[in-house]
């Protein structure tokens, strides 16, 4: 979304691997990414080209074919940034870019008139949302890569409509692949978790939200959602600190909200239970209170009830509820999880969780 018209994103955490980032929803500007150089074709695909390719024209011919699947999305309270996902219309952004609206404009990164379109559906636990164009004529979907063969090192070009300049393009590396981020919550921004999110140095800026995060190989594999604010130094930019939603995740989402038209398997784990962050008399947190258990869940199984607070699960402290979600988000729904209670009689125990799945909605 653009700047004017989005929330300014509350210090939040990151995973404990960057313990001193915090996150804005769409990105603030980002600096310095490499520059381009005479080396070799690399990307997704292990088979380079037919022929030799410098970098620079591997950028030009990657840009030529993915841009014209980028769309700038305008809704009564901003614009962001979607990706073509195919030729029956469908759009895959941001669920915080569609926000609550159900209508929208799309305009597509080759010009020509705004399109309308309407929300099939948004899934705000994974920030992701698909809409559909209803003229759905020179549409040009994007292709798909497969995420889990991404390489640390590996060049990727962010592409979007940053600050609303329509089909701009920043470059930059994978930088670290595996993250676990929670976006800030309120203003728009649904605060969700993003598993296994692809760090990158390429600039995400407002308004990239929803766009494309692709390899050389001209393959789309992340959605750039988030960028980081450094609290340190008064919630400026940190510079090359970007994250994207795999792709592996984001067609997962898309396939199931097209055709069932909402997320029927989050493929997360859940306890079961509704909580609140409990603060401590420092004004610190202190763990997360359990304010209600589902009857048939496995915290209710194991003997979890309103009014305990938990304190970790498998070890891993958990202070707030983000960091009960992240927590939560790396294990596997069907598996058991230890789970340290704080009782309101003070005593502490352990108890053993059978995890269930979490809801899509």
């Amino acid at each position: 979304m653009t700047p004017g018209n989005r929330r300014s994103g509350r210090a939040r955490r990151v995973a404990a691997a960057v313990p001193a980032v915090a996150l804005v929803v769409g990105g603030c500007g980002l600096a310095g990414s490499p520059a381009a150089t005479n080396t070799s074709y690399t990307g997704t695909d292990t088979t380079p080209p037919p022929g030799s390719t410098t970098e620079e024209q591997a950028y030009e011919r990657t840009i030529a074919q993915v841009l014209p699947s980028i769309v700038q999305i305008t809704t009564r309270g901003g614009l962001g940034s979607g990706v073509v996902y195919d030729t029956a219309g469908h759009i895959l952004t941001n669920a915080h870019v569609v926000g609550k609206s159900k209508t929208f404009e799309v305009t597509l990164a080759t010009g020509g008139r705004p399109r309308k379109a309407n929300l099939v559906a948004s899934y705000p636990l994974g920030d992701l949302a698909v809409i559909r164009v209803t003229d759905r004529s020179g549409l040009t979907p994007a292709r798909f890569g497969d995420s889990t063969k991404l390489r640390v090192g590996q060049i990727v070009l962010a592409m979007g409509n940053p600050l609303g300049l329509s089909g701009s393009v920043t470059n930059g590396i994978v930088s670290a692949l595996g993250r676990t981020v929670t976006e800030p919550q309120g203003g728009g921004s649904p605060g969700a978790t993003i598993t296994n999110a692809i760090q990158t140095s390429a600039a995400i800026n407002p308004g990239n939200s929803g766009g494309a995060l692709t390899s050389l190989g001209g393959e789309v594999i992340g959605i750039p959602t988030l960028a980081a604010i450094n609290p340190d130094l008064g919630g400026g930019a940190a510079p090359g600190i970007g994250f994207a939603i795999p792709s592996s995740t984001a067609k997962d989402v898309a396939e199931q909200i097209i055709k069932y038209g909402r997320v029927t398997n989050t493929r997360r784990a859940a306890l079961g239970i509704r909580v609140n962050t409990v603060v401590g008399p420092d004004g610190q947190p202190v763990g997360v209170g359990v304010a209600q258990v589902d009857p048939n869940s496995g915290s209710a199984k194991a003997g979890i009830r309103p009014g305990d607070i938990i304190l970790s699960v498998n070890g891993k402290p958990t202070p707030t509820a983000a960091a009960l979600s992240e927590v939560l988000a790396g294990l596997t729904p069907g598996s058991t999880a230890g789970v340290e209670l704080l009782h309101p009689d003070g005593k502490t125990t352990t108890v053993n969780v059978t995890l269930g799945i979490l809801s899509g909605s």
